[in-house]
């Protein structure tokens, strides 16, 4: 699918780098596990915001394919929330209309994890309010890496040319192949990087940071982001003169 055509000022597909939790826990005293329990409001206004301003996918960073590294306690307790979400909100999720996605590698989750994900994205499947996607034990060199192992099966097994493979096919192999590509990339905290997230879908992504850790983030704060995102000139590669001519 080609970036969103200049001019149609509404971000398509958002995604969010949520960050901050353990340092807004620090600031207050708390464990690192009650930052991520606040996350949870953050991640919930956000959703509805998204919705509201009617955005077709919003993409989540929750869990990187490098946050295992993190201590064991932090890791088993975002498992454990991971799973609460699972259980409480996906209802939420379905009575609002909104379908839900998981992408990343999820062998490395627990089987009950695993399930629920299933069930999720089973009794969500249909909705089209809004695409609202988790990535989860994900990250943007596993995708691409994922995705040209599969293509490399399939010249092996002679089902492709290996001439043909490009970036169209290599594309359809990706996670969110079939969504719009990343319009606006939101990342909390202060930092200015993209960690290995959506590698291949941000290629145009317009990138928004913001000092406020995650759990300071709200319904109010999305809209500043994409009104932001709103004012700028997205060119896509022409020239200034090309993009006024195309407004004209």
């Amino acid at each position: 699918m080609p970036p969103k055509p200049p001019g149609d000022d509404l971000p398509r597909h958002v995604a969010v780098i949520m960050d901050g939790n353990n340092r807004w826990a620090r600031a207050r005293g708390l464990s690192g596990i009650r930052g991520h329990r606040a996350g949870v409001e953050a991640v919930r206004a956000v959703i509805r915001r998204a919705a509201e301003r009617g955005i077709e996918t919003l993409t989540l960073f929750a869990f990187s394919s490098e946050n295992w590294r993190r201590p064991e306690a932090e890791v088993s307790a975002l498992m454990e929330l991971f799973l609460i979400a699972l259980k409480r909100e996906v209802r939420k999720l379905h009575d609002n209309g909104i379908r839900l996605s998981v992408i990343g590698d999820r062998s490395a989750f627990s089987s009950s994890i695993q399930k629920y994900i299933d069930k999720a994205e089973a009794l969500t499947r249909d909705n089209r309010r809004m695409h609202l996607v988790i990535a989860a034990n994900y990250g943007g060199r596993w995708d691409i890496a994922e995705a040209a192992r599969r293509l490399a099966e399939r010249a092996v097994a002679g089902e492709i040319d290996p001439g043909a493979i490009d970036e169209y096919r290599l594309q359809s192999e990706l996670c969110l192949d079939d969504e719009p590509p990343v319009d606006l990339c939101i990342r909390t905290s202060g930092e200015q990087r993209i960690s290995n997230f959506l590698l291949w879908q941000m290629a145009y992504a317009e990138l928004y940071f913001t000092p406020l850790l995650w759990p300071d983030f709200d319904g109010e704060a999305f809209d500043l982001a994409v009104d932001d995102f709103r004012r700028r000139q997205r060119r896509f590669g022409m020239t200034d003169e090309q993009i006024e001519t195309q407004g004209a």
